[in-house]
């Protein structure tokens, strides 16, 4: 086939469609007057930017992709690593956490969102290396496999926790849970592992609720985040200062109603950071379910063709890291319109193409680049 029709033209046109969405919900948003900022404008420069990312994220072949997975890994480590030990001036907080790098001429960069492509890179690897080297499974080469995804993960966790990121450390997790059961491991491992987790996970929800004090002296959780999970349990009994930001986003999808507000109508209603991880709220009281449930329907087209890509493909790393991105991109939609209907708590995540934000779309596009990769060399080997 010629090069030009061995791309991927459905999910490109997927990605326009998304830049369309993204910048009409960043305008909507921005009609309110609460930005000094036309980030609309903004968002149309980080999507150029993004071009160019998977445009260079399309050179290196499988095999080169492969040689440079632990290099990109261990950058990303190195550079959380530096985040960590910033000073403020370059490295400041934000709601108590310690995750962008603020550099001048550029602005906000939030080095965890990399992270995630370069943690699904390496256990892509990883799984990929164990199953050739064990063609023959059983529970110790199992065992053995799951030690090498965990501290594979542990790594990002742990640095992502110390910043800290709760958002981005339930995303990484995801990504290993996927990861996981894609490997083959035995279902014994992992209804064990999960059955540990579920335990100590309902084990903290009630220190939380109960002994909130423990969890900040020993594991350093910041108030900040206990406050969004007691907004999100009763936001009612909190609605004019724990779940303001709650309250204002369903209450601005509630007025969008079916068809929404109308596009050019001044809105009345102020929701924080409504052009970035409160985008959601902006579709909906605007274009109301109809143009929510569009939105949704992008990212399910989107993870369609991904899944396509995954099944055409003949190379098991590039199965995996198929797999990788899809819970990446599936995750965040779930959480970032979770938090903005109510029923998951506000955790700061932003929705993947929509949201405003330089890191993130970069981080976004990185993954897509590499998917449109898969994709290329998937339609040679099916001509050649």
């Amino acid at each position: 086939m010629k090069k030009k029709e061995r791309l991927n033209y459905n999910i490109i046109f997927v990605l326009f469609l998304m830049l369309c969405a993204s910048v009409i919900a960043i305008y909507s948003a921005q009609q309110t007057h609460q930005y000094p900022t036309n980030f609309a404008v903004r968002q149309v420069m980080w999507y150029g930017v993004g071009a160019v990312i998977i445009a260079l994220a399309m050179i290196p072949d499988t095999e080169q992709m492969d040689k440079l997975t632990w290099y990109f890994y261990w950058l990303n480590i190195a550079i959380l690593v530096l985040l960590v030990v910033s000073p403020e001036a370059i490295a400041p907080k934000k709601n108590d956490a310690k995750s962008w790098f603020v550099l001048p001429g550029v602005g906000s960069i939030q080095p965890s969102e990399f992270m995630k492509v370069g943690l699904i890179l390496a256990l892509s690897k990883v799984v990929t290396k164990h199953n050739e080297t064990f063609k023959l499974r059983n529970f110790h080469t199992d065992l053995k496999l799951l030690w090498k995804m965990a501290f594979t993960t542990l790594l990002p966790i742990l640095l992502v926790m110390l910043q800290p990121d709760l958002g981005t450390a339930l995303v990484i997790m995801f990504i290993f849970t996927v990861m996981l059961f894609m490997s083959g491991v035995t279902w014994k491992l992992i209804t064990g592992l999960y059955g540990i987790i579920g335990t100590i996970g309902a084990s903290i929800l009630y220190m939380v609720l109960y002994h909130p004090k423990i969890l900040s002296t020993y594991l350093h959780v910041s108030q900040y985040q206990f406050n969004r999970i007691y907004a999100w349990l009763d936001p009612e009994s909190y609605k004019a200062s724990l779940s303001y930001n709650y309250m204002q986003a369903v209450t601005a999808i509630g007025s969008g109603r079916m068809n929404g507000n109308g596009f050019f109508r001044d809105h009345v209603l102020y929701v924080p950071e409504k052009h970035s991880d409160f985008i959601f709220s902006a579709i909906g009281e605007s274009f109301g379910f109809v143009g929510g449930s569009i939105v949704i329907s992008l990212f399910m087209l989107l993870v369609y063709n991904i899944v396509i890509v995954a099944s055409n493909t003949k190379e098991p790393f590039q199965s995996y890291i198929c797999a990788g991105i899809i819970a990446m991109i599936t995750f965040h939609v779930f959480e970032n319109v979770g938090m903005d209907i109510g029923v998951l708590p506000i955790t700061g995540i932003p929705l993947p193409f929509i949201s405003y934000g330089g890191s993130s779309l970069m981080s976004s596009m990185l993954a897509v680049g590499i998917i449109l990769k898969i994709s290329y060399e998937s339609n040679q080997y099916m001509f050649d």
